[in-house]
């Protein structure tokens, strides 16, 4: 069965879902809502059907799999995630997947909150400034484990970087990104300071 992931035209909180899915080898299609045109970006494309989809509580992202209907990034992750056993085996696998998913919806949040403030560039050296610090945390939380992802900077040269080139390398995440289903941007939602156009 094919699932639906609904979401807005850009990578967004969608973009770790659709990794996922392709990941597992789901079939899926999207359903890609698009806003009108600047200034007012109406959000119709999406406001005319949320109430009708059954969703309990009508957003974007959301998932639907036959009956079962969800919203919520991290929610959708977890589904996905439990139905191919990757929620962690022990009880410290389980509890690390927990935290490390709740500290990267932070710092998800976090850049998410710089990138869509009207002062981005005055705000960005305090954030560029504190991200070392954020990045050797996951550097530590990684240790010598060989999985457990960032953005291009020094701090990834050690094992985030190297973490972050096996994940590239996983056969059908490198397919996935090969093809032209894979969205390199827009990251951001039109009204965003910085990567909100596609390139």
């Amino acid at each position: 069965m094919v699932v639906t992931l609904g979401y807005w035209d850009i990578r967004g909180l969608a973009h770790a879902i659709r990794l996922l899915l392709e990941y597992t080898e789901t079939p899926y299609q999207e359903r890609q809502y698009r806003p009108g045109p600047a200034p007012d970006f109406d959000p119709s494309d999406w406001t005319n059907e949320k109430e009708k989809l059954g969703l309990d509580f009508p957003n974007l992202p959301y998932l639907i799999d036959g009956p079962t209907k969800l919203t919520q990034s991290n929610a959708i992750l977890r589904y996905i995630a439990r139905k191919h056993n990757m929620c962690g085996e022990t009880e410290e696998e389980i509890l690390r997947v927990d935290m490390l998913e709740n500290q990267i919806m932070d710092l998800r949040m976090s850049f998410s909150q710089l990138c869509y403030n009207p002062d981005f560039e005055k705000l960005k050296p305090a954030y560029l400034e504190q991200l070392p610090g954020k990045l050797r945390e996951l550097s530590r939380f990684l240790g010598s484990r060989p999985w457990f992802a960032g953005e291009k900077c020094p701090e990834l040269q050690g094992n985030l970087g190297q973490f972050l080139q096996r994940f590239e390398a996983l056969e059908k995440i490198s397919a996935y990104m090969q093809s032209g289903r894979f969205m390199k941007t827009p990251v951001f939602w039109r009204t965003a300071q910085w990567c909100s156009t596609k390139e």
